[in-house]
């Protein structure tokens, strides 16, 4: 059998397709934009039709540029956004809405009701998770609520719900497969992650129809077979994993301790605690890391919302460069005695404030202040982020449970500056993967290790290569008031509800 497996990594701005050969090297790929759309503020949604055409055409073109056919591929890894919220017909597979991002905050006031109603707590004990617009749950009450017919319909066992990953499966397999995999499923605000399953009083509370959800797998369980019309031959999916959790595995943070952090359009740090799910008092979310074997591995998660997002405003929104790499040549440039703060609050903070009503400032700006202190503020902004995660970290697991060096992948980790920066801010070593592609080589090697044709677990890890380590340089005393300026933009720019 060959070892040629596709990745699809569905991702909030672009979709792509990634072959990798036995040898686990990239040899062929495809990447398409996908449209943002803005109907309010606050409000971001997708269509999943292009998402799903995206995904064909990205495919197509994959296979064509790895000079291979469809019937070469031993199998198929699918990674995506989490939380996105997609309702489709389950007779016709059709799209009854658009996609909701997880960006979007339309259900900032219902997640407050349920808070005011004394529900937080028996959310988080269930799924690890917070009450918050972030996740699934309350974007799908409110298609319920909003959609004329779909609650009936629901009822009635004639829609299906999913997270992106199990609308491609929908579509992959011509409607045979309605499924899902842990990892997404904690996401949803509705799955126990302790018992392994979807809660029914979690259910009942945000009045979700039980029959139009997913079956659960495991991260590397059998997903079923692709139309063999879409690409020529029927392929099998067998490697599931949102793309948070699939670029933890890409980094091969298999042992307890072990973290890293994915710097895309937000930034998202997990550690691994194993067997051992933590619960955080530092509104950190514990979630699941992977299910292998039906056994189930723990993670702290922290998220950002925004991280290379604020370089595409940079680039999009006030037009201060033409591409995403000159941020960080900027920033060299920019006046070390000035500190300039940015808190890119755009669709409010995530962890560890939780602040939905949160919204973007700049703080120590100056007459002399210009495109360069900006720019550095925005990617500063990432680190001061991430260092806000460690230390919640710490503070729920305990310092000596976790590794000293921070895993990292992703666009914005490319630029020398900014990953010398964050081991400045964090004070801990960064190492960056000799692959870049880490979340759909996590994807691929779910896929393929259940195929056959790819290492175990251990081999895969033994693998993993170190491009570069960033050292911290930053004398204590310089970090510490950097940091000491940081919280106080923070704490500036909170709502009346912030968690700070």
């Amino acid at each position: 059998m060959s070892g040629h497996i596709l990745a699809i990594d569905q991702g909030t701005t672009s979709s792509r397709a990634i072959i990798f050969d036995g040898a686990m090297r990239m040899v062929g790929s495809a990447q398409e934009e996908i449209r943002q759309h803005y109907p309010r503020p606050g409000w971001v949604e997708h269509d999943p039709a292009e998402i799903w055409e995206t995904v064909v055409s990205t495919v197509r073109e994959a296979i064509s540029s790895a000079g291979i056919e469809a019937a070469d591929l031993a199998a198929i890894g699918i990674t995506n956004q989490r939380e996105t919220t997609i309702v489709w017909e389950r007779k016709t597979g059709r799209a009854l809405y658009r996609a909701i991002v997880w960006q979007d905050r339309r259900t900032a006031e219902m997640c407050d009701r349920l808070k005011v109603d004394g529900y937080e707590r028996l959310f988080s004990a269930k799924t690890g998770l917070l009450l918050d617009p972030y996740f699934s749950g309350t974007k799908l009450r409110w298609l319920l609520d909003n959609v004329d017919g779909l609650r009936r319909r629901a009822e009635a066992g004639e829609i299906c719900f999913g997270t992106v990953d199990a609308w491609l499966i929908f579509n992959l397999t011509g409607g045979r497969c309605h499924a899902t995999d842990a990892t997404n499923a904690s996401r949803t605000l509705l799955y126990n992650i302790a018992d392994g399953a979807w809660d029914d009083e979690l259910l009942a509370l945000l009045k979700i129809p039980p029959a139009m959800l997913p079956e659960v797998k495991d991260c590397a369980d059998d997903y079923g077979l692709t139309d063999k019309a879409l690409f020529g031959a029927a392929i099998p999916i067998v490697g599931v994993a949102g793309d948070q959790q699939a670029a933890t595995i890409g980094n091969a943070c298999f042992d307890p301790g072990m973290m890293k952090s994915t710097y895309g359009t937000g930034c998202f740090a997990l550690l691994n605690t194993g067997r051992d799910r933590v619960a955080s008092n530092n509104r950190m979310i514990t979630t699941i890391a992977y299910r292998l074997n039906g056994e189930t591995t723990y993670a702290l998660e922290g998220s950002i919302f925004i991280a290379g997002a604020a370089v595409q405003w940079l680039r999009d929104g006030l037009g201060i460069i033409s591409q995403a790499s000159e941020s960080g040549l900027l920033a060299v440039k920019a006046d070390p005695g000035q500190q300039v703060y940015m808190v890119p609050a755009f669709t409010g903070l995530g962890a560890p404030y939780w602040d939905p009503e949160a919204r973007g400032a700049i703080f120590g700006l100056t007459r002399n202040s210009g495109r360069a202190e900006l720019a550095r503020a925005v990617l500063e902004s990432v680190a001061y982020q991430t260092l806000d995660l460690l230390v919640a970290m710490r503070k729920d697991w305990g310092d000596h449970h976790i590794e000293t060096v921070l895993r990292v992948d992703g666009g914005m980790a490319r630029s020398d500056w900014t990953m010398q920066r964050l081991a400045d801010l964090v004070g801990n070593p960064v190492d960056l993967s000799e692959v870049t592609e880490t979340t759909a080589l996590g994807a691929a090697w779910l896929a393929g290790s259940k195929a056959g044709v790819w290492p175990d677990r251990a081999r895969f890890a033994e693998a993993w290569g170190c491009n570069r380590r960033f050292q911290p340089s930053m004398p204590e005393a310089e970090r510490q008031t950097r940091i000491a300026g940081w919280r106080d933009a923070v704490s500036r720019t909170l709502s009346s509800r912030g968690a700070a």
